[in-house]
């Protein structure tokens, strides 16, 4: 019985190696999304001198908001594998730039990133206020509202969390 138990144990821990085909996914999807970025931002170039102010800021809006994302997804990449499958060697890989990424502190990152993206996708809707409805204005801001009520409450019950285990830590001295 136990060795049937060291089996499963053993094949419950290899299945984390599936992880790295989502996250060769996620590379691929960034690659497609470089491309993305570099066909809008062609476009912006090219019409650099047709566009009226707004329109720039709307265009480099548009541009900082596939930086975001891209940068979510690197640090999702980065920090889900390093989390669950396999540690970088240290000598190969310098992921310092990351700082520590637990998966608390991931969460609050990406919900940190989704509120920037977020607040620039709002800025966007008010810079063409005239376009949308007072209703559908009322609603793009609570979701966004939404989003950083969402990232207030993972910081706070980080927060807690951090707090109850230092003070187990404290228990154990």
């Amino acid at each position: 019985m136990k060795s049937l138990e060291l089996l499963v144990e053993k094949i419950i821990l290899s299945s984390r190696w599936i992880l790295v085909a989502f996250y060769l996914g996620l590379v691929a999807a960034l690659a497609v999304y470089a491309v993305s970025f570099a066909a809008k931002f062609w476009k912006v170039a090219a019409n650099v001198f047709t566009l009226d102010e707004n329109g720039m800021i709307l265009a480099m809006l548009g541009l900082i908001d596939a930086a975001l994302v891209a940068s979510l997804i690197v640090m999702v990449m980065i920090s889900g594998y390093e989390n669950f499958v396999s540690r970088f060697d240290e000598t190969d890989a310098d992921v310092s730039f990351l700082g520590k990424l637990d998966s608390g502190s991931l969460k609050i990152k990406v919900a940190s990133s989704i509120v920037a993206i977020s607040s620039i996708h709002l800025l966007q809707i008010f810079l063409n206020a005239a376009k949308y409805t007072d209703g559908q204005l009322m609603w793009y801001t609570i979701i966004h509202l939404a989003f950083v009520v969402s990232a207030v409450m993972l910081g706070w019950l980080e927060k807690i969390m951090a707090s109850v285990k230092a003070d187990k830590n404290d228990l154990k001295l």
